[in-house]
């Protein structure tokens, strides 16, 4: 009886908005993917690069049906296990020095059998319950200091230098975005702000010389100076605005566009799936896409206004900010006006973990919007 209760809640308070927005984005990402490996359809040693749009077919199914259960399950159950969840994306984490396969260079994805996933994408989610659970057990209503928001803090900065040493700087910048956008909830004092800001600049010569791998520092040089190495580390960034600047206003055609079909574009599926959107469809085609992205943005700023609870906002803060940054890096990546980093693009970008923490994402926030 209780389960009918929910499944007829979900079906009454269903956020019909949010759901179109995403499965459009989700459609289009698909048509988008199967324009990227159109060139590798008739070339029989790459077919399984070819295939690699129906792959995507199947982890949005996969997907999908998570967040159908996430969001049925009422969301204050999660908040009881939020730092379980926690614990086990950092026990995930602590396994890639023991079992992940390395891949350029990174050790970043854990494989078992024929599936591998990348731990440090759904450790994203692990991130947003636990801070979320902390801002809900602070019942505190005057402005916090830095010691009050210590905890927060290292709710991230563990995952954040775990994921640092594989290494992956984009998504511990991510993982430091996030939790800010979520504590932008409470009041911070003023002089505590200008001590963070302080702290972070002070701390960027130590990344420079220290953290950064000497590929990280030459794609930071490569973006301050594009036209430096055009045929090594700025070769990403160059071929990307170049295809994206042959699309024009409206676009070259599907599977019509030159830097695409042949073959100057690299990890068109991956890194720059917007590079061959925008080549294909031009600039009306862009806006539209960037549209839809910008609504659902927003729309999780208004479900968090309207959620009953402040675990509930700070969830839906949470998820709609981890949208918003991987937008935005990827975004400024293909664009050249940020440096090469390795940020998908949400349902654009090939990848299950990465379509996986999407749709349980979103889940989550059409759990909120239902209870709201």
């Amino acid at each position: 009886m209780a389960y009918a209760r929910r499944v007829l809640r979900v079906r009454e308070h269903f956020d019909w908005p949010l759901f179109l927005s995403i499965f459009a984005i989700a459609m289009i990402g698909l048509v988008n993917l199967y324009s990227a490996t159109s060139p590798y359809i008739d070339d029989a040693n790459k077919a399984g690069i070819a295939d690699i749009y129906v792959t995507q077919v199947y982890w949005l199914v996969v997907g999908g049906l998570m967040g159908i259960l996430v969001a049925i399950i009422d969301y204050r159950n999660f908040e009881r296990l939020a730092y379980v969840a926690y614990a086990i994306g950092i026990f995930s984490l602590l396994l890639v020095f023991v079992l992940a396969s390395d891949v350029r260079g990174a050790a970043r994805w854990i494989r078992l059998g024929s599936f591998a996933f990348q731990p440090s994408e759904f450790m994203k989610l692990g991130v947003v319950l636990a801070v979320a659970r902390f801002l809900s057990d602070d019942p505190k209503t005057e402005a916090r200091t830095l010691v009050d928001l210590l905890p927060a803090m290292l709710l991230f900065l563990l995952p954040a230098a775990l994921v640092m040493m594989q290494p992956d700087f984009g998504t511990s910048t991510i993982y430091a975005l996030v939790v800010g956008c979520m504590l932008a909830m409470a009041r911070i004092r003023a002089s505590s702000v200008l001590t963070l800001l302080a702290a972070a600049a002070a701390f960027l010569p130590v990344l420079w010389l220290f953290i950064l791998r000497d590929y990280q520092k030459s794609r930071v040089l490569s973006f301050v100076n594009p036209e430096a190495d055009l045929t090594g580390t700025g070769w990403h960034a160059f071929q990307s605005q170049t295809a994206i600047g042959n699309g024009g206003i409206w676009g070259s055609g599907f599977r019509e566009g030159t830097q695409n079909q042949f073959g100057f574009l690299p990890d068109q599926f991956s890194d720059f799936p917007f590079s061959v959107f925008a080549e294909d469809w031009g600039f009306f085609g862009s806006m539209a896409l960037l549209s839809l992205y910008a609504f659902v943005c927003i729309w999780s700023i208004k479900i968090a206004s309207m959620a009953k609870d402040r675990f509930g906002a700070a969830v839906a803060i949470g998820v709609g900010a981890m949208f918003f940054w991987h937008t935005v890096f990827n975004l400024g990546m293909v664009l050249g006006v940020l440096p090469v980093v390795g940020i998908t693009l949400p349902l654009f970008s090939y990848g299950g973990s990465s379509v996986l923490t999407s749709m349980i994402g979103f889940g989550l926030l059409m759990n909120v919007s239902i209870r709201r």
